[in-house]
């Protein structure tokens, strides 16, 4: 319980927190919540630990714990720190599926910038005010909808989900063209011929007709923007019969 305590007082009060223990001169919760996500951003979450953030800092490890006690309440408190600086569109007049839209692009954008984000655990959120003005701005995406709190906070987990997901395979693919620094275009070009060289086209008809039109049309094997653009419409089709179902269509518009 005292250690629950603390990481929401470090969540709300920071300040308050650091007045009842006494500051050193140019350290601050914020600034080693910061320097974590700095470090997060730039090298990803294997690169985040305490003796790292201290050495960013120009201070002991132990000065760090006096701040944050562990690199759990970090991760925590880096999270809630990006949901609260995330830009929110302005929703109310506008029809649900746009809304939704919406959503799903701060939510992509937020990932973009700090792709840390989606491999933290989803089921044990950071109870901070950034998350409670994501959550809450979020909810209200779902007005006029007609549909219930429980599939409203479910269709919102949906749609989330599938942006992470969606966020994540976009990550891995340009990490895989820094490692061989090639883009997916390059790869394509160099391995193609050579595979049309093996393949046995008439052993696999349906595989060679839909690659042909695949890869003409999206220029790779996968394009993630497409792959995006065209999964949410699914995903909100989806919404849109659970929606149309509960008589929420004409009024969330």
């Amino acid at each position: 319980m005292a250690e629950a305590r603390r990481t929401i007082d470090l969540l709300w009060f920071p300040e308050a927190v650091e007045r009842k223990r006494g500051r050193r001169p140019g350290l601050s919760v914020v600034r080693v919540i910061e320097t974590g996500i700095s470090l997060a951003d730039a090298e990803g979450l294997d690169a985040v630990s305490m003796r790292r953030v201290a050495t960013e800092l120009g201070v002991v490890p132990m000065t760090l714990y006096t701040y944050v006690p562990d690199k759990a309440t970090l991760l925590e408190l880096m999270l809630d720190r990006v949901y609260l600086a995330m830009p929110r569109a302005e929703l109310p007049d506008r029809p649900w599926r746009e809304r939704l839209t919406a959503i799903a692009a701060e939510n992509r954008t937020l990932v973009e910038e700090h792709p840390w984000v989606a491999g933290l655990p989803a089921n044990r959120p950071p109870l901070g005010p950034g998350l409670m003005a994501k959550y809450e701005h979020e909810l209200r995406a779902f007005a006029g909808c007609g549909l219930d709190d429980v599939e409203i906070d479910s269709a919102l987990t949906f749609l989330i989900g599938f942006v992470q997901s969606s966020a994540r395979t976009a990550a891995d693919g340009r990490a895989a063209a820094e490692r061989s620094q090639e883009t997916d275009w390059e790869w394509w070009q160099e391995r193609g011929p050579v595979f049309e060289a093996v393949f046995d086209q008439h052993a696999y008809p349906t595989a060679t007709r839909v690659g042909a039109a695949a890869g003409a049309a999206l220029g790779a094997a996968h394009n993630p923007d497409h792959a995006y653009d065209f999964g949410l419409a699914r995903v909100l089709d989806g919404l849109g019969v659970l929606i149309d179902g509960a008589g929420g269509g004409d009024r969330g518009r």
